[in-house]
């Protein structure tokens, strides 16, 4: 990995080149400022124009995310009027040049800044382990639903709705950075959760930020491949799970090279590549799914918009799991993304 440096800003020939093995940038000179003296709208602007000049996609998402960060802000939006027009320091200036080298070459802006939001929840995000996508805020929205939805069900004859409740648990496969688990944690305030990954990387992450979020108490992070099979002392530390949720790699082998660039450099292409058809951890995890839910469980995944269709003649073909689709959910764009299976009464072992 290149050391990026930057020189110290001063106003003159416009660009960023090589020097010494080293970054240098210059900023051409913007209306109304004077040597030294740079705005932070006049830093947005002028490494926007600069992304889009070198073909880096969401320019100026990305130079007004990295300009709010070195100032302390979520967004360039929720900066004060008067501090988007107030000259900024030297040394925010160099930490801001530093980053926007690093966007430069491609990689993503959520690495570059170190943090993004999920759910409400700020996530420390770090290069390889995946970085969750917005779709995936809704795939967690499911989870929610479903759980209000059990406990406004007759809780069968007699018990007047009035049986005590048991708080669920979740079992959170192919982990990444803890996106799903700790916003479940968070918003079910009684709920444990049990988050796995093969990852060691994406272990590490999501022990720091349930650290961080102070929601260590209430979850088990276990380093395990799940293609290797069931590890029921490690998987079923509280026992059988209500809900199996899981953002697993599900993109099809052929699809891969075209990703764009800062997906294939930087992220781990292993939590991405879903083999031939998409479905090789899909299957694993569907096939294990008995024996760790309660009786009629959920399963709720995220999947590419081909595999509702394509799961629903793998499970068909499996009667003995005991699992159905209960219905398909579409992301933001209408495609058909997440799917929710149950387990029927009595399947598994």
């Amino acid at each position: 990995m290149w050391l990026w440096r930057m020189k110290p800003w001063i106003l003159g020939p416009r660009g960023v080149k090589w020097k010494g093995g080293l970054y240098w940038a210059s900023l051409r000179p913007v209306s109304g400022c004077r040597a030294l003296l740079v705005t932070a709208t006049a830093l947005v602007n002028h490494w926007t124009q600069l992304f889009e000049e070198r073909g880096v996609p969401e320019a100026r998402e990305s130079s007004e995310y990295i300009v709010a960060h070195v100032l302390g802000a979520k967004t360039f939006q929720s900066l004060p009027a008067s501090q988007r027009s107030t000259p900024i320091t030297k040394l925010q200036q160099e930490q801001i040049g530093e980053l926007c080298a690093r966007r430069l070459q491609r990689m993503p802006v959520q690495y570059v800044i170190g943090e993004w939001d999920f759910q409400g929840l700020t996530l420390k995000m770090a290069p390889p382990v995946f970085i969750p996508r917005p779709e995936t805020e809704e795939l967690v929205n499911l989870v929610l639903h479903e759980e209000s939805q059990r406990w406004q069900e007759p809780r069968g004859k007699g018990t007047l709705g009035h049986q005590p409740r048991s708080y669920p648990l979740i079992l959170d496969v192919c982990c990444g950075s803890g996106a799903i688990a700790l916003s479940l944690l968070s918003r079910l305030t009684q709920s444990r959760v049990v988050a796995v990954d093969k990852g060691e990387e994406a272990v590490r992450l999501t022990r720091e930020n349930a650290q961080r979020l102070h929601l260590e108490n209430r979850i088990q992070i276990v380093h395990h491949d799940v293609t290797a099979g069931v590890n029921r002392e490690q998987l079923l530390v509280w026992g059988p799970v209500d809900f199996l949720v899981s953002n697993p790699p599900y993109i099809f082998h052929r699809d891969m090279e075209q990703l764009a660039p800062e997906i294939l450099s930087y992220e781990d292409t292993d939590s991405l590549d879903g083999g031939e058809d998409g479905m090789r951890v899909i299957t694993e995890i569907l096939s294990q799914a008995p024996v760790l839910l309660k009786d009629s469980g959920s399963i709720f995944l995220e999947v590419d918009p081909r595999h509702p269709e394509l799961v629903g003649k793998w499970l068909q073909s499996c009667p003995d799991l005991g699992l159905s689709i209960s219905a398909t959910h579409v992301d933001f764009c209408g495609k058909p993304r997440f799917l929710h299976i149950r387990k029927s009464r009595g399947s598994g072992s």
